[in-house]
């Protein structure tokens, strides 16, 4: 899978979007229902949340793609190859749970899953969690859609990256695994693009998060 590959398929789901409207719809009506925690400043809060969904679902194939380079560069694809390969099926080869869900609403679940994925990879190895390479603003953007799926399906969504990532690295050996050549190579301009987008991903879309004792 290619970056574009992906791209052309939200663009699809776009232009179905255009004709239908439903997806726009469904985030009116989330709107209303947010947790406290989270607050829309724009006058139009189904908008922001609709354009943030759709830059939050074209990141996923960029950070696929910048994981990669970083692992090719480090001589670490055969360690990170299977998050990539479970990541890009969820576009490819979505499950049974996820063929119903089509257009923009399901290309949004897709891409938590990839994202949430790619952030237990990090959380689950001692050297990548000491690098700060993922943002507090890339957790909340994960807070945010996993309340815009809802529960309990999020939740279900949420053990299923637990087990996939039993499956792929579930053992203290990856946690304790020397991946520093990895975050040396992550500390590149690509990743800069990626760390300045996931920090402004909720200001530019006039949402704002107060975590207290809620989420």
């Amino acid at each position: 899978m290619t970056p574009q590959v992906v791209l052309n398929i939200i663009d699809q789901a776009r232009r179905q979007e255009a004709h239908s409207g439903t997806f726009l719809r469904q985030l009116g009506e989330k709107a209303s229902s947010l947790p406290a925690t989270i607050t829309i400043d724009g006058y139009q809060p189904a908008t922001c949340l609709f354009q943030f969904a759709v830059e939050y679902i074209e990141m996923a194939p960029r950070l696929i793609e910048c994981v990669e380079a970083c692992a090719r560069e480090a001589g670490k694809s055969d360690l990170f190859a299977p998050f990539i390969d479970a990541a890009t099926r969820y576009f490819t080869q979505p499950s049974a749970l996820l063929v119903r869900y089509d257009g923009l609403d399901g290309l949004l679940i897709r891409a938590y899953l990839c994202h949430r994925l790619m952030e237990e990879m990090y959380e689950n190895n001692r050297s990548i969690r000491a690098s700060d390479l993922v943002d507090i603003e890339a957790t909340h953007a994960n807070l945010l859609v996993h309340q815009l799926i809802g529960e309990p399906f999020a939740n279900e969504l949420d053990d299923a990256i637990t087990l996939t990532l039993l499956q792929i690295a579930g053992t203290p050996d990856y946690y304790e695994l020397n991946l520093d050549p990895f975050v040396e190579h992550a500390q590149n301009a690509a990743w800069d693009w990626m760390r300045q987008y996931w920090e402004n991903l909720l200001v530019r879309n006039h949402i704002r998060f107060s975590l207290g004792n809620g989420l």
